[in-house]
């Protein structure tokens, strides 16, 4: 499948952010820094000292992108640099939006990534169940404290009326928030109505003005204080509980971690504003919240978020093009997080090894050429160390070569076998550094499968006409003996024995490649003679 340089990728990003709520999160991140509150603003990238619980809470309205990949990915780091645990939680209360396959798409890509979470679903743990459609009662529960301590409130409000306010509200330029109409019931009143079925939404009763909070890449974050109107109150009160007795994601990511013990979220910076939100409802239940770092969205090179129409795609294509799963998570670990190695170039173990919390505030571009370079560096690593992830490629390769609609119909001629697998795994051993997909690689490589005899006359050779008779010379090497070390003697001979000398070496090469391989360019010489074989290689020369 063929690969574009243009490749560009996204994160899932939530359903919906506020305009307030953008703006607000927009000015905090450019607000100038004062000296009174650079102390505040003063980042630690130390890691915990105890081990860190962590947690991937993916949705199943679609698949795993590179941008959730790498959410992913940064809290597995944290969890196993520390010695603690990575949980996967399944956010599936949005039964309407759920794709059907979605959930195993997440459990597959995640495992193929090496990303295998400690708890949750298929592997269970002490806080389970793992899925929120399965808590529900955890959920309303939690929300009848708060009712009960005065901390929330029901909202009998119809959507008729919400949607007249939100209108109004617009038409003045303000936020479109609540008007904390139905905080003032009795509690008497809401409890009985609510028993006699009327329907209801549970909200976060919230203070005047949301808490601070201490993120670990931005620093402390303060909520811009609430501007008033001379006739017009709001409150941001988020909606816990929707009428259908569903939680929102508000209460169930709050609850859940809290149940769940996790002690550091890290996750997008879309995520920030709905931050005090959540920070508030901690309070409320008058817990301690968990360590939060938010990193920045994935930009194409105009500095765009990335969508559908700049190659926005799932971890499946990355399967289908052949990517393999260390240079991927080697990719996305690179956007948005620094290290001190002299290399970029990491596998999963070493990620960990190197993990720290020293992530890049502001977005991250995302290009295809870096992951191309890493994937040429982890096939050179695999040919090196041998075994099956080397047998995967070469199988690859082989699937391709020997599929009917092949273009290298003839390579049995070539081979000698009707088994190329050895054929084929001692030119990914000298070639690997070069290997992105198998595809490319047989395009790359395709004189090795191509009889290219009579491929074409001798190229012409500026400097003396006598190269093609001398490299005759190499014929005298027998079968037994047709290795690299004997063949690189022998041209050296070839070459020293013209007028030229040393200075004709470059004719000489530039003949034997282009007549042997019909390309300008390519492995060392050599190296393709040996795999090749005496009788290939002389008969291309027009020797045999």
């Amino acid at each position: 499948m063929a690969i574009s340089l243009s490749l560009l990728l996204r994160p899932q990003l939530p359903a919906y952010t506020c305009r307030s709520c953008l703006i607000r999160i927009s000015r905090a991140s450019r607000r100038p820094i004062s000296s009174k509150s650079a102390k505040d603003q003063k980042i630690n990238t130390a890691l915990p000292t105890s081990p860190a619980r962590t947690r991937f809470a993916p949705s199943p309205t679609g698949y795993l992108h590179l941008g959730s990949l790498r959410t992913a990915l940064f809290n597995y780091l944290l969890a196993k640099r520390t010695g603690g645990q990575f949980l996967l939680r399944i956010e599936d209360t949005d039964q309407k939006r759920t794709v059907p396959d979605a959930e195993q798409r997440l459990f597959d890509d995640l495992r193929w990534a090496g990303l295998q979470w400690d708890e949750g679903p298929e592997v269970g743990g002490p806080y389970g169940p793992y899925k929120q459609s399965q808590r529900s009662a955890i959920y309303k529960e939690h929300a009848q404290s708060l009712l009960a301590s005065g901390n929330a409130y029901r909202c009998f409000c119809s959507a008729e009326r919400l949607n007249h306010l939100a209108e109004h509200r617009h038409k003045l330029g303000i936020a479109t928030d609540y008007d904390r109409t139905c905080a003032s019931i009795a509690k008497e009143e809401s409890d009985d109505r609510a028993h006699n079925g009327e329907s209801h939404t549970v909200r976060l009763k919230v203070p005047d003005q949301y808490p601070t909070y201490k993120d670990l890449i931005y620093g402390t974050f303060r909520p811009l204080k609430k501007r008033g109107h001379v006739t017009e109150t709001s409150y941001e009160d988020p909606i816990l509980l929707k009428s259908d007795g569903l939680p929102t994601y508000h209460l169930a990511n709050v609850v859940d971690d809290h149940l769940m013990k996790i002690t550091h979220v890290i996750r997008g910076s879309e995520w920030m504003p709905s931050t005090p939100k959540h920070i508030a409802m901690y309070e409320a239940f008058g817990w301690t919240p968990p360590e939060f770092a938010h990193v920045g969205l994935l930009v194409d090179e105009n500095g765009n978020k990335l969508s559908k129409r700049n190659f926005d795609t799932d971890i499946t294509a990355f399967k289908e093009m052949e990517i393999f799963p260390e240079t991927l998570t080697n990719f996305a670990a690179l956007l948005g997080w620094s290290h001190r190695e002299k290399s970029d170039v990491m596998d999963l173990q070493t990620l960990i090894q190197n993990f720290s919390l020293k992530f890049t505030k502001g977005n991250t571009t995302v290009t295809f050429g870096k992951m191309q370079f890493l994937q040429r560096k982890h096939a050179l690593t695999r040919a090196e160390k041998g075994g099956p992830q080397l047998q995967e490629m070469v199988a690859n390769v082989t699937g391709l070569l020997t599929s009917p609609d092949s273009p290298y119909q003839d390579w049995k001629s070539i081979v000698g076998s009707a088994l190329p697998e050895d054929y084929i795994t001692s030119i990914v051993a000298v070639d690997a550094e070069n290997y992105t997909n198998a595809n490319e690689f047989l395009y790359r490589n395709a004189f090795f499968f191509t009889p290219l005899r009579p491929f074409h006359k001798a190229p012409p050779v500026t400097t003396s006409s006598d190269i093609p008779m001398r490299a005759q010379m190499l014929s005298e090497i027998i079968e037994e003996d047709w290795n690299k070390e004997n063949l690189m003697q022998k041209v050296r001979e070839i070459v020293d024995g013209r007028a030229e000398g040393k200075a004709g070496s470059k004719d000489v090469y530039h003949y034997l490649r282009k007549t042997i391989t019909g390309q300008e360019q390519g492995m060392r010489i050599f190296d393709v003679m040996v795999i090749l074989g005496r009788g290939e290689t002389l008969a291309r020369l027009g020797m045999e």
